[in-house]
């Protein structure tokens, strides 16, 4: 049984690219083929990526080529909300998950045997496992009384859709500064995206500009091998590590980011989500 406050919203194929992006490995790709995910996602919108790149000084890349790796691609590029609707068919389709949604979860009592889950409309469940799967603020993990460690990186995060002049391509890149990291992931189309990380005062800065103030940034702080862009949308968010003191009691898991939450870095965090799960 899957308990959820909402269902996600559901695609809409002319719509401009979420502003969420994750990176998903060739190996990632292979897991969500076998759970009958990815050819949902497919059906919707994703990007390959065949060429990774990144730096710290000009004399000195890595390069990562799918070419030269005898591989077909690296990955895709998939926008968040595609990726919740794919797996969300999935649920739907699996004969052995009851979906409950909208519901809510209002109280978790520890019990000999387990725990007990009461919801929002007063129903009782007492399931054999309960897995908190519900995100860096993890109820789940909350009422069961699982403290966390927790700080703040000294950087937050902004993702910047934006539309190329020329065809985004496949590859995508990621330059190292003394202020933190500036990634290109290439989209659909004409479509990328930007992840800029920053001081939390400079971010904080940048989200009070306009597209036209953004542009102007961007043209100043990101490699010249941009080309040309224009800012459509964007969002930021803190960056803070939090890892529970435990991940498992009798009766109850915490998995993702309920269990812990590291430092994205330009859309890894879902591959390296998935890759626990192979594990």
């Amino acid at each position: 049984m899957v308990i959820e406050h909402a269902a996600p919203a559901p695609f809409v194929a002319d719509s401009q690219p979420d502003v969420r992006i994750s990176a998903i490995s060739a190996a990632s790709v292979a897991l969500l083929k076998g759970l009958g995910v990815w050819e949902a996602v497919q059906g919707m919108r994703s990007h390959p990526y065949r060429r990774l790149e990144t730096w710290e000084w000009e004399n000195a890349h890595v390069v990562f080529d799918a070419a030269e790796l005898k591989l077909p691609l690296l990955g895709y590029m998939v926008e968040n909300n595609v990726l919740q609707q794919a797996l969300w068919q999935a649920l739907e389709a699996h004969p052995g998950v009851t979906l409950r949604v909208p519901a809510s979860l209002a109280a978790l009592q520890r019990r000999h045997d387990g725990y007990a889950l009461e919801l929002a409309d007063g129903e009782c469940i007492t399931p054999k496992l309960v897995i908190g799967a519900d995100g860096a603020n993890s109820q789940v993990r909350q009422m069961a009384g699982i403290g966390i460690h927790a700080w703040q990186y000294a950087q937050s995060c902004m993702l910047i859709t934006v539309k190329c002049e020329n065809a985004p391509g496949d590859s995508t890149w990621q330059q190292f500064t003394p202020t933190g990291p500036r990634a290109f992931l290439p989209l659909f189309d004409d479509w990328a995206s930007l992840v800029w990380y920053d001081a939390p005062a400079r971010i904080r800065q940048l989200q009070g500009l306009s597209m036209t103030q953004l542009q102007v940034e961007i043209n100043q702080h990101f490699p010249a091998r941009l080309g040309a862009v224009m800012p459509v949308a964007a969002g930021a968010f803190p960056l803070t590590r939090r890892h529970a003191l435990q991940y498992a009691q009798p009766g109850l898991a915490l998995v993702g980011d309920a269990a812990h939450t590291i430092h994205p870095l330009a859309g890894q965090a879902s591959t390296w989500g998935i890759g626990m799960l192979m594990r």
